[in-house]
């Protein structure tokens, strides 16, 4: 058997969103090494490749993760949605009180012996999502019952967004939005679901009064300069304006691998802001590329799910999915100052250790149900 065949047999699952994988990994390596590049001559005396060498390390977790999650059946994680979610909660509630500080933020938590510190908040997303998927599963027959939809649906998204959204607001809505559009899909009552936007907007009315007397616990002082900053300021703040710069820069065919000069200027090249850098370094191309491969992502998982013979299989798909896809268009939104800055990551290509394990993860899961449905359609 050729390498090729042996690789085709062990990565089983839908081979476009392997290849959507493959690409965004390329992508990844090459953003991150250029992006970071100024960043590592300056804090380790000239050593470029030190950055690029642990995001290597861990893309290369990543991708484990990503096969070892499609090997197991997906219906094993619909078994571990409830202890998910009952982990999550406490973990959020921890890191809000006691959680490491980084950049005026608590949205970490370290370990003291492995010296690893990872976000909660990314672990909690992914818990909702596998648990609202499980709910919308078991309840169907319920869907217009307000006991059996307030209960087992909104009130879990509320308190786990609740805990999200003090120290990181961007994050909280990202799942919220995710919830809602999964919620319309497993076709809850629409009065439910503005239920529970008028609840979110209780709460997070709720929060800002909090933050008003504790601004240590929540960041809404934050929030409104960031909004103030977006409304009133048309060239947007520091940040923007060099993303701005560099996408501008970059033309419709970029300035090249390895050329860009936002890099220098530019906080959080290497995270939050690297679609700027990847629209300096390929331009116009480079830059539809990326947000190609999340659509295709997106779509290819409808497709898939359309053919799915089981509930939980296709809410699991569509809401992860849909979580990895609002939140790269968040990102890019933001280097293009369409909303106010967040702290979003690119999924699979932001430098940052959380965010690529729990963006495998949840591919791993999207793989695994369609190895599921490739063997019922009777593929392999």
């Amino acid at each position: 058997m050729s390498l090729g065949n042996r690789i085709a047999a062990e990565l089983r699952g839908d081979r476009t969103i392997w290849m959507i994988i493959a690409v965004l990994t390329i992508i990844s390596i090459l953003s991150v090494y250029s992006a970071t590049g100024s960043l590592a001559w300056q804090a380790r005396g000239g050593n470029t490749t030190t950055y690029l060498l642990r995001h290597s390390i861990m893309l290369g977790f990543g991708l484990f993760l990503i096969y070892v999650c499609h090997l197991l059946h997906y219906r094993r994680y619909q078994q571990m949605a409830p202890f998910l979610l009952l982990v999550s909660v406490p973990l959020l509630a921890f890191t809000l009180l006691f959680g490491q500080s980084i950049n005026e933020a608590a949205r970490w938590i370290e370990i003291p012996i492995l010296s690893f510190s990872f976000q909660p908040s990314d672990f909690a997303k992914l818990a909702l999502v596998v648990y609202i998927a499980k709910a919308l599963t078991k309840k169907q027959e319920y869907i217009t019952n307000f006991k059996e939809a307030f209960l087992p649906i909104i009130v879990p998204v509320l308190i786990v967004c609740a805990l999200i959204a003090p120290a990181n607001l961007s994050n909280a809505l990202v799942l919220f939005s995710t919830c809602l559009a999964l919620m319309f899909v497993g076709r809850v009552s629409t009065k439910y679901i503005f239920l529970l936007c008028l609840l979110g907007i209780v709460v997070f009315a709720g929060l800002i009064v909090i933050g008003h007397y504790e601004p240590d616990l929540v960041r809404s002082e934050t929030w409104a300069s960031r909004m103030d900053e977006f409304l009133n300021n048309p060239d947007g703040g520091y940040q923007v304006q060099q993303a701005k710069i560099a996408i501008a820069r970059g033309g419709i065919f970029g300035a090249g691998p390895g050329n860009s000069v936002a890099r220098n200027f530019l906080p959080y090249s290497h995270a939050d802001f690297i679609y700027a850098i990847i629209c300096e370094e390929y331009g116009l191309i480079g830059g539809v590329l990326v947000l190609g491969l999340y659509v295709m992502l997106f779509f290819r998982t409808v497709k898939l799910v359309t053919k799915s013979p089981k509930a939980f299989g296709a809410f699991l798909a569509i809401g992860l999915s849909l979580m990895l896809t609002i939140q790269a268009l968040a990102n890019i939104a933001v280097s293009v100052h369409l909303v106010p800055a967040t702290g979003l990551t690119l999924p699979m290509i932001s430098m940052g250790g959380t965010s690529i394990v729990f963006s495998s993860i949840a591919l791993g899961m999207i793989l695994s149900v369609s190895k599921f449905i490739e063997k019922f359609d009777g593929k392999e």
